[in-house]
């Protein structure tokens, strides 16, 4: 019979070891001793008992101080995961995490992208570089069947485990890291599904439950931040592009308040009378760029700074697209070019080189800086039309001045002066002739035009007479032709005399431009231009000052200046060769010298005078100037001769005195 007293000794040695918190062992040792002792029967099977509910007891203690543990662990994760980090951060903080808490050898989180594969975003503990940026197929693995069913999944030993669908590619990842286990957790918050949560071991285990409810937590925590921070870099990169769009939309108020400011001066300054250099200043300096008006015929009206050397091909091509677009076109060089219209009026074009790209609201200024320019025009066009008929008179008046006295003269100068017209500086006259249409439209234009050139206009025996400042008579004709055929749609004859200076050379023009106009018309040559030069010998005819060094000098001055510095006599071979009728051998037998001699002479005239001088036309001319030439140089002589024989004599009749 056992001893009660001994029994209760054993007993509160188990209820001690349990209070020590004693390991296993300990209690394996209680029972040895006891039967070593001689405790047998009824007493070693309680103490056996008695041990037995104290491992039950140690083991549930043991799980509560797990259970205790991982939820201490799950708050501090919750905590790290609710601190600012961006969406990668906040996946390898939840990797890190679960691989210590549930003492794996790697973890890693997939993310589902736009085809339906689950990509490896983030990985720890793994040993190959396969893991990160590898892509499951959907379909396979533990992965796609834990979304599906929106459960944690998990198998001892991967690549044995027949019930999953194997992916070759995955296997071989799972392979290279010698992983074994491996659990798959969906991260969902609510609806939206954000990816897997993998744990593997490198051996083969089975989970507990409270691992895997361990890790489901984990997994649902870092869903809701991962989508919280997704939330958050979504609102911030929001925010971000609201900020630099109210910075460009205050950026763009304050350039349209200075562009508005610009434009208001520049068209407080056409509305003040400024001249068109004055506004394309103005303009130049609003819109940091050079910029020049031309007139239709692309003549420089205007300019401000230095455009450098543009592409006029380019311009040109740009000009015509503008005005067929009605807006700013930019070359490939970056020059702009901006149509000056008034309705469907061509008034120029405006060429602009920016000294720094243009923007929308400079593009907008470009647009309006070329309306006021074609105001500024239109305005001058009406101050020259209110102003026609006081100038008109006044041209009339000095067309008919040959027959006014001196006093009368001077006063027509001082009304010119009065109206901004110098009379003594070089003017040429014109006088055109619209082939067909309506004259009113033309004289509109010339009015324009000789107000803003600062010369006169009027309308004389049904012709368009035009005093205009300049030298060149010829040049001045063409541009009249060039700038009012177009306009009109059908030729203008223009006939041209001068330069002259002063009030005594105007009828003198007149009638000498007149006679080219009526030339014009004889020879055929209705809608040209011409003047007395532009004639040639016949000019020489029509000419009132009959002025024959200037024909010499215009059909011959090269070879005589050649002559003249070089000591040879090229006008003489040119006379033997138009005297044996063009044959260089006769000419070589009249000069005495070998025709090739000739031959290197004319190509040497070839050089100073153009290829045309063989032409009949130009060959007249330069015969004719031969024959004035040697004329004047036979009366010279003559005068010469003439004066020096009365010398002669008064010297011989002195001597005889003496």
């Amino acid at each position: 019979m056992t001893d009660p007293q001994t029994q209760d000794t054993g007993l509160m040695a188990v209820l001690e070891l349990l209070a020590d918190q004693a390991p296993a062992g300990r209690f394996d040792a209680l029972l040895q001793r006891a039967r070593r002792e001689g405790l047998s029967g009824e007493a070693l099977a309680g103490l056996e008992r008695a041990v037995h509910l104290a491992r039950g007891v140690q083991a549930w203690q043991g799980q509560r101080r797990q259970r205790e543990d991982g939820l201490a662990d799950l708050v501090d994760t919750a905590r790290d995961l609710t601190s600012p980090h961006d969406v990668e951060s906040l996946l390898e903080v939840a990797i890190r995490r679960v691989k210590r808490l549930l003492n794996f050898d790697m973890t890693s989180i997939a993310v589902l992208d736009q085809e339906g594969s689950l990509r490896v975003a983030v990985s720890n503990g793994s040993t190959t570089a396969l893991v990160t940026g590898h892509s499951v197929p959907a379909g396979f693995g533990l992965g796609h069947r834990s979304l599906l069913s929106r459960a944690p999944l998990w198998t001892a030993d991967y690549l044995e485990d027949d019930t999953v669908e194997h992916d070759p590619s995955a296997d071989a990842v799972v392979r290279a890291e010698g992983l074994h286990a491996l659990m798959a957790v969906p991260m969902c918050n609510g609806d939206q599904t954000i990816g897997v949560l993998y744990g593997g071991n490198r051996s083969v285990r089975h989970f507990s439950p409270d691992e895997i409810g361990l890790v489901a937590s984990l997994a649902a925590l870092a869903a809701v931040a991962v989508e919280r921070a997704g939330s958050y870099e979504q609102a911030q990169g929001e925010v971000g592009r609201l900020e630099r769009d109210g910075f460009r939309t205050r950026t763009s108020l304050v350039r349209l308040q200075q562009l508005n400011e610009a434009h208001s001066h520049t068209l407080g300054l056409v509305l003040a009378g400024a001249d068109l250099t004055t506004v394309a200043k103005a303009a130049g300096d609003a819109l940091d760029s050079a910029l020049q008006l031309r007139d239709p015929a692309g003549r420089p009206l205007a300019t401000s700074g230095d455009l450098g050397e543009p592409d006029e091909a380019a311009v040109a091509e740009a000009a015509l697209d503008a005005h067929a677009h009605l807006r700013p076109v930019v070359t490939a060089d970056g020059t702009w070019v901006a149509p000056v219209t008034a309705g469907a009026e061509d008034l120029g074009v405006l060429v602009l080189r920016p000294g720094t790209a243009l923007v929308g609201e400079d593009e907008g200024l470009l647009q309006l800086t070329a309306q006021t320019f074609a105001i500024q025009l239109l305005l001058r066009r009406s101050t020259a039309v209110a102003e026609g008929p006081v100038r008109d008179d006044l041209f009339d008046e000095l067309l008919a001045a040959h027959a006014r006295s001196g006093h009368q003269t001077h006063y027509l100068v001082q009304r010119a002066r009065g109206l901004g017209i110098d009379l003594e500086a070089p003017h040429v006259l014109l006088v055109a002739h619209p082939e067909g249409g309506e004259q009113g439209r033309a004289v509109v234009w010339a009015s324009s035009y000789a107000h803003r050139m600062t010369g006169l206009k009027t309308v004389h025996s049904g012709h368009i007479v035009l005093l205009l400042p300049g030298t060149d008579a010829s040049a001045a004709a063409r541009a009249v032709a060039d700038q009012l055929s177009p306009l009109l749609g059908h030729p203008v004859s223009v006939g041209a005399a001068g330069p002259g200076r002063g009030a005594a050379d105007i009828g003198r023009m007149h009638r000498e431009a007149m006679r080219c106009l009526d030339a014009l018309t004889a020879l055929d040559g209705t809608g040209g231009t011409a003047s007395a030069k532009d004639l040639g010998f016949l000019g020489l005819l029509l000419s009132d000052d009959h002025d024959v060094d200037g024909y010499i000098s215009s059909a011959i001055g090269p070879v005589l200046d050649y002559d003249r510095d070089r000591l040879t006599d090229l006008i003489g071979t040119l006379e033997s060769y138009f005297a044996s009728g063009g044959s260089q051998a006769n000419a070589a037998d009249l000069l005495n010298v070998h025709p090739n001699t000739v031959s290197r002479r004319l190509d040497r005239v070839t050089d100073l005078l153009g290829d045309a001088w063989q032409r009949p036309d130009r060959t007249l001319e330069v015969q004719l100037a031969l024959r004035l030439h040697r004329s004047r140089e036979v009366l010279r002589r003559q005068r010469r001769a003439g004066t020096a024989a009365p010398h002669a004599e008064a010297s011989s009749a002195g001597r005889s005195v003496s």
